[in-house]
């Protein structure tokens, strides 16, 4: 019997594996790939993640971002030298899944990859969680399968749809500028954007709807190619992807009974710029916290998850939400009027930094933003 099951190895599954087992708690994380295992994902990751955990991050972090330049259809360049903030991280995600894997087994967490979850019953105050390998006991259950969650529909809670997203992974060398250069394109994919982040070897371009949940497919790799033929790379060389991305859209219960929905799962991305690892690692930490307190009786504790989730993470995503509404309805002449101005381009690298929220930047973007035509 462990004292709590987590369904996913992902940077939320991961962050509350390793603080429970920090805590002496018996954890078992389930994985269905094989670990270590490659993700479709951009690999851009906020170096406020740090302030959360005891350990050095620095072994996967390939490089970092001080700068970003945006581009409208691929044009119509700004510039930005991000002053005042500490760079964005780059990594790849197989690497840096894997090593918070290892953080957590290193603290005593439990791992079984290559396992998949296929029913989960809660039998009085036990979960029985089967798998294609053996069924396993737990008292608390956390789900961090992603996007399309298995284990909420298991469980019965609320689903919310999916967009589109995909990623073409590029190998070649990348110049000395480039390799600090954070890259974001509006316009060429309607209701969506693309993003283009440099690595140690290469380039790792990502594209997603993010207004649009009837997003094709076919479009994602028709402007990614594009996009990647713009930086005078092959496309045809690169390994493409698709997978879903589930953006916060609203409140909701994150908890049930004797379980809790963490990262993708809970719908943890941002529905502005598509930021995931962060919100993702923010929901495993506090599950945990959740975890510890209703394993020493706190009958309100997953209750409080919820809350806290949906006051701390959710108020931000909401006003990431309002501004993605707003930038859609015109987005030329909303780039124009806002990301292209410098001080606008500043703030949205904070953000992408982890040093600013949206609910510091909104009420003045958005009175920038509403008198607009088209827009307000």
């Amino acid at each position: 019997m462990f004292d709590c099951i987590i369904v996913g190895a992902g940077p939320a599954g991961s962050s509350a594996a390793y603080h429970l087992a920090k805590q002496g708690h018996s954890v078992l994380v389930l994985e269905k790939a094989n670990f270590p295992r490659e993700k479709s994902c951009g690999g851009g990751v906020s170096p406020a993640i740090a302030q959360w955990f005891d350990f050095d991050f620095s072994p996967v972090v390939q490089n970092q971002v001080s700068q970003v330049k945006y581009t409208f259809k691929m044009g119509d360049p700004a510039e930005v030298e991000l002053q005042g903030v500490t760079p964005m991280w780059m990594v790849q995600r197989g690497q840096f899944d894997n090593f918070l894997m290892e953080q957590a087994t290193a603290k005593g967490a439990e791992f079984k990859s290559g396992v998949e979850v296929t029913g989960a019953s809660l039998q009085g105050e036990t979960w029985q969680v089967q798998t294609n390998n053996g069924t396993f006991e737990g008292k608390y259950l956390i789900a961090a399968d992603g996007a399309n969650s298995s284990v909420a529909k298991l469980l019965g809670m609320d689903v919310t749809p999916t967009v589109a997203a995909a990623s073409l992974q590029i190998p070649g060398d990348v110049s000395d500028r480039r390799k600090t250069t954070a890259f974001f394109d509006f316009g060429s994919l309607k209701n969506g954007f693309m993003w283009c982040f440099p690595k140690a070897d290469g380039y790792s371009f990502s594209a997603a709807y993010v207004r649009d949940s009837k997003g094709k497919s076919e479009e994602l790799k028709k402007q990614l190619t594009k996009y990647a033929e713009s930086f005078n790379l092959d496309a045809s060389q690169g390994e493409y992807q698709e997978h879903a991305l589930n953006l916060w859209q609203k409140d909701r219960a994150l908890h049930s009974d004797r379980a809790l929905l963490v990262g993708e799962a809970a719908g943890m991305v941002d529905p502005l710029i598509g930021e995931g690892i962060r919100p993702a690692m923010f929901t495993g930490v506090k599950a945990a916290d959740a975890i510890m307190a209703a394993l020493e009786g706190d009958a309100n504790a997953l209750a409080s998850y919820t809350e806290s989730v949906n006051q701390e993470w959710g108020a931000n995503l909401a006003k990431a939400d309002f501004l993605a509404g707003l930038f859609f309805k015109a987005p030329k002449i909303a780039y124009k009027m806002g990301v292209k101005r410098p001080a606008a381009g500043q703030l949205m690298g904070k953000i992408l930094c982890g040093e600013l929220s949206y609910s510091q930047v909104a009420e003045k973007a958005t009175q920038k933003l509403k008198f607009i035509p088209g827009i307000g």
